[in-house]
């Protein structure tokens, strides 16, 4: 066991993130414990129970850092304090101990590649003599012609990605908005001051980190500055830094890439231990679309194997949009058609929508999404309020639509806050289809049938098995199409997963024959089903169904792989003025004939009764 903050213990596992189930939140969109409209560590800690019921193992919290709050924390003033409204580094500390009293790790945020122009180091540098160490923390440049080959990835609110600045008269360079001037990686001075704050805040016991934009780094004359080798040189110097005075913790790369170019921040498991699988995401949204299974095979098939120590993290929504970056121009058109015909919804090259949303409040669609994000290769990420299926609001500016107050109960401002309902940070969502009255935690609570119960069962499963965190994959190829089916392994963990992606009822016919003898259990229900033998293995699935399967060794007794005539006991009532009897009587049965597919010698009969 490790020791941790004032004497917890966690787990002592390496490979603790592999397993682990992320809930990522903001915390003041969380719980507001001081009735000023904005939630807080206190709140959040307050509200730690909920979390551990839910059955999370680690929390990733949005920046909480000092900042003008002009990209909601991303542009960070100081790295090294908490914003005041959020409290203070001791209210941090608290609810680090308490979280970890729970066995629940955490993982900051931590922005590498800008500051918010408000920071002291960016109001040095510009005022700072041309060529001094402090100019050289950013990017400056006489012009706007260096690095012209790199994209503008906020084509919506950027036109450029240099800004000039009258203090230093010249232009600065950023990636982002333009007040997040980009940090000069080529200075010793930022690499050192960046490690004293990832040492600042593993040392006060954080779990991991979650290292924003980082293929952005560094740049060059001549390419897209974008995963340069210098970038993957420095993540490699952290990761050593971080190993050699940390103990078990972990780095997590958000970058926004193809396979080929995201495997790369694994290095040979010396970089990042994780990364977000993003093109993978809006893949599953097109296949439910299009009820094919063909866009998730195919991007899983180009994404090449990663290190044995290392994981992917995969997620459905997130607090930005439903990135479409890593899709080509048909699929982005397509994803729009589909989930976004409202231009409010779309934001940059993405949809500003929250999963239930997306999903029109389909249960069914909802339920079978959450079961491919818990059972595909990664660590799932679930995202704040959507394990109640909270809704959104389009009409708030930028991302702040997927970004609203946690909603709690059906009393004012949804149990977050007892301020004036104008002092929020934002408004808690009222729209009929999503008012809070009807979705939020206090009502799902009080219903074992509601989706807050029905995650709880999902998580809890797949915290039994390890096949679904650190298991191979295997895919099978049934004619029908609608279907996905795969099989993950891991030591003597074997579970198979059959998904339909269509909305009306289907079937597939599985090749089992290497589990021959043995009989799938339907994990949920602990149901048995008859055993496998060399014929395909058919199963109907309702519309947009999904089963999770182990194997059991087959019991004769059960199962008997001959043909049986049983006999029905069916219990017959007959009364009198007296009391009333039950008579068993004894019906005759015939048996169907031997199903067409089953062309082995064991005949399997399904017997139908006539009294």
């Amino acid at each position: 066991m490790r020791e941790i903050t004032e004497g917890f213990t966690l787990e002592d596992d390496p490979l603790w993130y592999k397993d682990a189930i992320i809930y990522e939140l903001h915390v003041r969109a969380f719980y507001d414990s001081n009735d000023d409209g904005i939630g807080d560590f206190a709140g959040l800690t307050q509200k730690l129970d909920y979390l551990q019921d839910l059955g999370i193992t680690a929390v990733w919290l949005l920046p909480f850092y000092p900042s003008p709050l002009r990209d909601d924390g991303y542009d960070i003033a100081d790295y090294t304090a908490v914003h005041p409204s959020y409290g203070t580094v001791n209210d941090f500390r608290a609810f680090l101990r308490e979280a970890h009293r729970r066995s629940i790790r955490v993982i900051p945020e931590l922005v590498l590649n800008h500051t918010s122009d408000q920071h002291a180091w960016f109001q040095r540098a510009r005022r700072a003599r041309p060529g001094s160490p402090a100019r050289k923390f950013y990017v400056w440049n006489d012009t706007t012609e260096k690095y012209k080959e790199a994209r503008i990835i906020f084509k919506d609110f950027e036109t450029s990605n240099w800004t000039w600045d009258p203090f230093a008269n010249q232009y600065y360079w950023h990636r982002f908005y333009h007040h997040q001037p980009d940090l000069n990686f080529e200075s010793a001075d930022v690499r050192r001051s960046l490690l004293a704050v990832v040492n600042f805040w593993l040392g006060m016991g954080v779990d991991g980190m979650r290292l924003d934009a980082v293929p952005y780094l560094y740049e060059r004359d001549g390419t897209n500055c974008e995963n340069l080798p210098e970038t993957h040189q420095f993540l490699k110097n952290l990761r050593k830094k971080v190993d050699e005075r940390f103990r078990h913790r972990m780095l997590l790369a958000e970058a926004n890439q193809w396979p080929e170019d995201a495997i790369a921040y694994f290095g040979s498991g010396d970089e990042c231990h994780m990364a977000f699988h993003f093109p993978v995401m809006p893949r599953m949204f097109m296949a439910l679309r299009m009820e094919d299974r063909f866009p998730i095979i195919d991007i899983l098939a180009q994404t090449p194997p990663i290190p044995e120590t290392c994981q992917w993290a995969l997620f459905l929504r997130n607090h930005d949009e439903l990135t479409l970056e890593m899709v080509t121009d048909e699929e982005r058109d397509y994803m729009y058609r589909a989930y976004a015909h409202d231009p409010q919804m779309r934001v940059n090259l993405g949809i500003r929508r929250r999963l239930a949303s997306l999903l029109g409040k389909d249960w069914n669609r909802i339920e079978l999404m959450n079961a491919l994000l818990f059972s595909l290769p990664g660590t799932p990420v679930l995202y704040y309020g959507d394990e109640i299926a909270m809704g959104d609001n389009i009409y708030l500016g930028d991302r702040n639509s997927v970004r609203t107050p946690m909603q709690w109960s059906a009393d004012r401002n949804a149990g977050f806050s007892k301020a004036s309902p104008h002092r929020l940070y934002l408004p808690i969502v009222i729209d009929p289809e999503s008012h809070y009255e009807a979705f939020n935690v206090e009502a799902q609570q009080n219903n074992p049938h509601s989706m807050l119960w029905w995650m709880k069962r999902l998580i809890a499963m797949r915290k039994r098995y390890k096949a679904f965190g650190r298991g191979t994959l295997e895919f099978l190829y049934p004619e029908n199409h609608r279907v996905l089916a795969f099989i993950r392994r891991y030591q003597d963990e074997i579970i198979l997963v059959i998904a339909n992606l269509s909305r009306f009822v289907q079937y597939a016919g599985l090749d089992l024959s290497a589990f021959r003898g043995t009989s799938p259990v339907e994990l949920f229900g602990r149901a048995q089903l008859p055993p496998i033998g060399d014929a395909p293995y058919f199963l109907t699935l309702g519309p947009h169904a999904f089963y999770w399967f182990s194997k059991a060794r087959h019991l004769s007794k059960e199962f008997p792989l001959v043909s049986i005539r049983p006999t029905l006991v069916s219990p017959r009532f007959r009364s009198n003025t007296r009391k009333k009897t039950r008579k068993p009587t004894r019906c005759r049965c015939r048996s169907l004939p031997v199903s067409a597919w089953n062309k082995s010698g064991n005949r399997h009969q399904m017997p139908y009764w006539r009294t």
